[in-house]
């Protein structure tokens, strides 16, 4: 007959005593059927041994459970997209210099394993680069001279993703064209996308694209949008895809509905169902909450949103950026 022993939330079917005899047998060559005081003792610890060596050449039992929980756990994704105000603006005792060590800080405290960020300069990309190490770094300019002027630069760790391969394209009518600029834009804008092989999840792939669309041009932010759906529409069908940016639009304008919907997630309101009026992204230097959430973090729908916030961090009432970090935690489908 078969006896079931539970274990961790699963029943294992196992044999008879026949079995664990037969076991018992094999590995030691005695005859431990008869009925003495000291073969009942050796029973109940061989009996023991055949249960410990059953569970661990088959996979069934509560370590195998809980390594198989461990493993789905480490595939979570931590994900930030943060505007750290470009670094030559004369933004009196809110510049670079004075708020560097704070932009730093909130980084390492939340500790993202992707991170997008917008309006990098190259001392502000010096700077990060010497304070983390252990990430990658991926980002050119806007401009023409690849080292020249903002940036929309990508971090990512080194000891989990091996980037596959990367490119920067404009969001303009000449997306290949280095400092091209259309419609209503008042400057070339950008966006970086980078595929990586994430190594803590068995080498599955996926895409970041990071962006920042234009503060003045309507139409050129609407265009945006519209290019960067099409490049997630070009991708392998089921490539999980992560999008940040700070977007200069509100939830429900056009470049929203460009890019949210279908396969693509808006994490926070994934999270955050009801709308509330105090979903600023944008600071202003004095911790405001009433506004648009102008940055986000999408995701394609073959992740789940675990958790996505507007971070907040300051020092006393001084605040790293003039716009708040957004970030979600994401974990493979």
């Amino acid at each position: 007959m078969e006896i079931f022993t539970r274990t961790t939330k699963r029943y294992v079917p196992q044999q008879s005593n026949a079995l664990a005899i037969d076991f018992r047998q094999g590995v030691v060559g005695l005859d431990w059927s008869a009925d003495t005081p000291l073969n009942v003792g050796m029973n109940r610890c061989m009996n023991h041994l055949f249960f410990i060596v059953f569970f661990c050449v088959t996979g069934f039992g509560g370590v195998s459970v809980l390594g198989k929980a461990t493993q789905s756990a480490s595939f979570s994704l931590k994900v930030m997209s943060f505007n750290i105000r470009l670094g030559v603006a004369n933004d009196g005792k809110n510049r670079w210099d004075l708020r560097k060590e704070l932009v730093v800080e909130t980084i390492r405290e939340y500790n993202p394993d992707l991170l997008g960020l917008q309006e990098v300069f190259p001392m502000q990309e010096e700077y990060l680069q010497e304070n983390f190490p252990e990430y990658s770094y991926y980002g050119r300019s806007r401009l023409v001279d690849p080292k020249e002027g903002e940036a929309c630069s990508v971090m990512f760790r080194k000891d989990r993703f091996e980037p596959i391969e990367q490119e920067t394209f404009w969001l303009s009518e000449t997306p290949e064209e280095p400092g091209s600029k259309s419609w209503d834009s008042s400057l070339p804008r950008i966006a970086n996308m980078i595929s990586l092989q994430d190594k803590q999840a068995g080498g599955k792939k996926l895409v970041l694209i990071n962006t920042h669309f234009d503060h003045r041009g309507k139409v050129a932010r609407e265009e945006a949008a519209q290019i960067i759906r099409r490049r997630v529409t070009e991708l392998k069908k089921g490539t999980p895809v992560v999008i940040t940016g700070d977007f200069n639009s509100g939830e429900g304008s056009k470049p929203y509905q460009s890019l949210v919907g279908g396969n693509i997630i808006d994490t926070f309101r994934k999270v955050h169902p009801e709308r509330t009026k105090e979903e600023s992204t944008f600071t202003a230097w004095t911790g405001r909450l009433i506004g648009n959430r102008i940055d986000w973090v999408l995701c394609s729908s073959n992740f789940r949103v675990g958790s996505a916030e507007i971070n907040r961090t300051n020092e006393n009432g001084r605040y790293p950026s003039d716009h708040y970090p957004v970030t979600a935690t994401l974990n493979y489908q």
